[in-house]
């Protein structure tokens, strides 16, 4: 039997973005966390490398504001990034007050009574900024925080609940737009159930795993960008979509990436015959932006005619190695590489999705009651290309900001009564499965063939081709049968992926890490490609 549920405010997500929000809001109110699998399946948890912030005193915002324009290929909206850096040191300073056990500089305390905490330096970056946890940073962020979480009577923690759509008050035929809460599949009963709140947040992550090769885990299908979608949002930049250039190869390791850290501290790339190639094509070398480095690889992998190429950092110390980079080391010496005596094979992969939902600097999309934050958001901050470590940044500036946000308007809102349960009395049980994994399987490869790091008028035709066939079959699917993960997950990746082709087919240009062989050069105008619902028809 279907249930009802009230909370003040509902987040969709439980990763980095979503407990950030959940403890800055205050302890009176009743908040629930939804995550569709296990808490640990977003991309926070696997996150390697650190966070973004100007915390050394030889750096300035001005220069992390100038290094994120540059990274973003002129596209990034300046008074994103500008709020973003701005708040960067007091994120830091509440992530360290929440007990986030950063590597630190020097175990010796220091006169003034702190400690210093070691920074890294990652692509794109002109000082060393990034603060992290060795190399596990997101598992160390996510660990903290959770725990933090579970301290609260006021936070409900909803594990294996995937969010369907949104209920807005349009969509219920009701004067305004105001989003209500969301229709909620609990995968343990079964059952469609309904949660109201007052505000509802998508903090869903983004949609990386609409690509064969992929960084990310399963979770992230783009599930927050299609339900505001589906709900009447704007979507931004969803054009750009971030290839980590290197992800472990090898046929038993799923999704492990390298992280940027290890170039940071030297690392260089070869191929099979040993020879270093970054410098040929930058001269940045290996700590050009990851765009440049995913084309580069791309490029010579097409030109040999090879499956992948060799990341080395064996010839510096092996204790330095291994304190630098433990998990790296530990997981690739399960696979029999010892990183600290051969180079890693690696190949690049679908890493960072740079677009999403238009939001403003509060996390406000354009529905009332609804925000977006974290990947599944389009704040502005990354433009044509994201710089290195300013997404976790991002999580945590935004999830703040909207917080306040919602303090400020909470007296002001009601919470919604009377909404109706999810109809399920037309469909039945699927028996066709493998329905939905063929078509799984096919949308990612296509995508990956047609829509990847190179692309052509050509190829975006045949995707579209493609996306719009697969979206067909699948509407009838979700029509006539009970919903599941699966077959929710790969309505909201086919849209998703109808919507970047879209996006790529409408930009002329090749910018950031849109590059396309059939415009090569660059416009002289920076402008955002967004789609509006409205005007989706056709």
């Amino acid at each position: 039997m279907s249930q009802h549920f009230q909370h003040d405010v509902l987040i969709i997500g439980s990763g980095a973005a979503g407990l950030t929000l959940a403890l800055n809001l205050p302890p009176h109110l009743r908040i629930a966390i939804l995550s569709k699998g296990e808490l640990s399946n977003g991309s926070t948890f696997w996150a390697q490398g650190g966070v973004a912030a100007v915390l050394d005193d030889t750096d300035t915002v001005e220069s992390h504001v100038e290094d994120t324009l540059i990274a973003g290929a002129g596209l990034c909206r300046k008074e994103a990034v500008r709020f973003t850096v701005e708040h960067s040191r007091e994120a830091i300073q509440w992530l360290i007050e929440q007990g986030v056990p950063f590597t630190r500089e020097d175990p010796t305390m220091r006169d003034d009574g702190g400690f210093a905490f070691h920074l890294t330096r990652e692509g794109g970056h002109s000082h060393r900024r990034i603060i992290h946890a060795a190399d596990a940073t997101g598992a160390a962020i996510f660990k903290t925080l959770l725990a933090q979480v579970q301290k609260r009577p006021n936070i409900e923690l909803l594990e294996q609940h995937v969010a369907i759509d949104l209920i807005t008050e349009s969509k219920l035929g009701l004067p305004g737009k105001r989003c209500l809460g969301a229709y909620v599949l609990n995968r343990q009963s079964g059952e469609v159930d309904t949660y109201s709140a007052r505000f509802t947040t998508l903090a869903c992550g983004g949609a990386a795993k609409v690509y064969l090769y992929t960084s990310n885990p399963d979770s992230a299908c783009g599930d927050g960008i299609a339900m505001a979608w589906r709900a009447g949002c704007r979507v931004g930049n969803l054009e750009f979509n971030q290839f980590h250039p290197t992800c472990l190869y090898h046929p038993q390791a799923k999704n492990f990436l390298i992280t940027e850290a290890l170039r940071g501290e030297g690392g260089l790339l070869k191929l099979p015959n040993g020879e270093r190639f970054m410098p040929r094509f930058d001269s940045r070398a290996e700590l050009a932006p990851r765009d440049v480095v995913a084309r580069a690889i791309d490029h010579e992998m097409k030109r040999l005619g090879i499956d992948c190429v060799y990341l080395d950092i064996s010839h510096k110390p092996a204790d330095f190695i291994q304190s630098h980079f433990p998990t790296v080391y530990e997981r690739c010496l399960d696979f029999g590489i010892d990183i600290t005596r051969e180079p890693i094979p690696v190949v690049p992969a679908a890493h960072y999705t740079c677009g999403g939902v238009v939001v403003d600097n509060h996390g406000r999309t354009d529905i009332p009651g609804l925000y977006a934050i974290g990947e599944t958001s389009f704040t502005g901050l990354h433009g044509a290309n994201r710089m290195a470590s300013n997404s976790m940044l991002e999580c945590f500036v935004y999830a703040r900001s909207a917080a306040l946000d919602m303090q400020e308007q909470m007296t002001d809102t009601s919470l919604p009564s009377n909404l109706p349960s999810w109809d399920a009395s037309q469909v039945t049980d699927s028996d066709e499965d493998v329905i939905i994994a063929h078509n799984w399987d096919e949308l990612r490869r296509f995508m990956w063939d047609y829509v990847g790091i190179v692309r052509t008028s050509k190829r975006l035709q045949r995707a579209q081709h493609r996306v719009r066939l697969l979206l067909g079959e699948i509407d009838e699917f979700y029509s006539n049968y009970k919903v599941s993960r699966d077959l929710i997950e790969l309505r909201n990746l086919a849209l998703v992926a109808d919507l970047m082709i879209r996006s790529a087919m409408r930009r002329h240009e090749s910018r950031g890490l849109h590059y396309t062989l059939d415009y090569p050069d660059m416009q002289p105008e920076a402008c955002d490609t967004i789609l509006v619902p409205t005007t989706y028809a056709g």
